[in-house]
């Protein structure tokens, strides 16, 4: 079963576009980048697909070490598949292509000398392959970045589209029905205890077994501390295991170095989580003093939030009460709430821009003895706008209102349990509703 993704669309509008420059799918392993290329595939006469890791294609490594002219790379490549990779007829893609340099070296010149041919490239560890390569690709490559489902994409595979269209129609101003809105809190609830990692999500549909979705998680949990030992020799497995872990037990927090390993040096512990970061399993949050846009330009990277790339996993690592979730209709007992928070930073990260890096930001108030904090900031225009992350329906948002006051805002966002509402100029959204205000032109 394919479930279907946001960026099918974007895939399509690229195939019937004029000139193809070459896509790079960017993004953690296991997110479903090969599953969607696979299906993108079937609408082209024929597909070939070419995985570096995979032994029975060691040979082809040869083929773009030998040469850089993408007609000669073709030949051969028809020769050894016996498949024509034709212009405007075949989709050309290139698996785990970090396990062949040459070949990511390539993808400049299938610009340059063979526009019109569709190729796509992907990576698990691709961020470490394009660090020995910092000018490539500049102006000649299109990166996609992709992330496991966002809330959208978990009610699509469920069957529930009419439930979509309307979540996508509220507004502040035109809230939800209350039956629609508690529906959607059932699902909502459902989808951050099970994740959006493809395969759990896959699993849940099919079987409708959270016990199986749990043994799945573990899994995924395995494969990922088994591509420890592929990162860097420079910092062992087992210290990327323990920053890892502490990221989980730090969710939504300021991370403190002294509680992430006993073992390891402050620079082994930052390379960690540069590693963990470019691997995609986890994204930090800077602290920003929001005075002005870009919010990056006034960042203080001592103050940096991290946090784990799946709400599933989290929850699975941290042990947490599966029942406890689904049963309550709040999120606030549920490691504190932060799980709420971590579930919002992921929906912001899937919902903004998908050709570039994106960057998360929250805000602190400098000043001495001043506990404010606002959980995330994000640029909307020439406006920065607070949001305040609530795991109930309830709670004070005296640090949104101090930020407002402070910045003169002309708006927040609360984002909580509760339905669509607004308060004076504070604009309420749904857990569930996130990319409403993250994409929402009109705001």
């Amino acid at each position: 079963m394919y479930i279907k993704r946001l960026i099918d669309s974007k895939l399509v509008n690229w195939k019937e576009a004029k000139v193809h420059k070459p896509i790079l799918l960017r993004g953690a392993r296991q997110i479903g980048k090969s599953s969607s290329v696979r299906e993108f595939g079937k609408l082209f006469d024929n597909f070939v697909e070419i995985n570096f890791e995979k032994k029975e294609h060691t040979q082809t490594k040869t083929v773009f070490g030998r040469s850089s002219s993408p007609q000669k790379i073709i030949e051969e490549l028809e020769a050894i598949y016996g498949q024509p990779i034709r212009v405007g007829k075949t989709l050309l893609f290139l698996d785990e292509i970090q396990a062949c340099m040459p070949a990511i070296e390539s993808l400049r010149y299938f610009y340059e000398e063979m526009p019109e041919l569709h190729v796509i490239a992907a990576g698990s560890l691709l961020e470490f392959a394009l660090q020995e390569i910092p000018t490539f690709g500049v102006g000649r490559i299109t990166s996609i970045f992709m992330y496991p489902l966002c809330f959208t994409e978990y009610l699509g595979a469920m069957g529930f589209d009419a439930m979509v269209n309307k979540i996508a129609a509220a507004t502040p101003d035109h809230p939800l029905s209350e039956a629609i809105h508690s529906n959607a809190i059932n699902h909502l609830v459902r989808f951050i205890s099970i994740g959006g990692m493809p395969e759990v999500v896959k699993t849940y549909i099919e079987e409708n077994d959270l016990l199986r979705c749990q043994q799945v998680l573990d899994d995924l949990m395995d494969t990922y501390y088994n591509d420890f030992s592929k990162y860097k020799k420079r910092v062992p497995p087992t210290r990327l295991r323990d920053v890892f872990s502490s990221v989980m037990e730090q969710c939504c927090k300021k991370f403190t170095y002294s509680n992430a390993s006993t073992e390891a040096s402050i620079d082994q512990i930052k390379d960690s989580l540069m590693l963990l970061e470019m691997a995609g399993l986890i994204h930090s949050i800077y602290q920003s003093t929001a005075n002005g846009i870009p919010i990056g330009a006034q960042i203080n990277r001592k103050f940096t939030k991290y946090i784990p790339f799946d709400t599933g996993i989290f929850q699975r690592f941290l042990g947490l009460n599966i029942g406890e979730i689904l049963i309550g209709q709040t999120l606030e007992q549920i490691n504190k709430g932060d799980i709420a928070e971590l579930f919002v930073g992921l929906e912001m990260l899937k919902a903004m821009p998908t050709n570039r890096h994106s960057q998360l930001y929250y805000w602190q108030r400098g000043k001495n003895g001043s506990h404010a904090q606002v959980d995330y900031v994000f640029q909307k225009g020439n406006t920065i706008v607070p949001v305040e992350v609530k795991s109930g329906t309830t709670g004070k948002m005296q640090s949104l209102h101090l930020f407002m006051r402070e910045k003169e805002s002309e708006y927040g966002i609360r984002t909580s349990l509760e339905n669509f509402s607004q308060y004076d100029k504070i604009k309420v959204y749904p857990l569930y509703a996130v990319s409403n205000f993250r994409t929402d032109n009109s705001l």
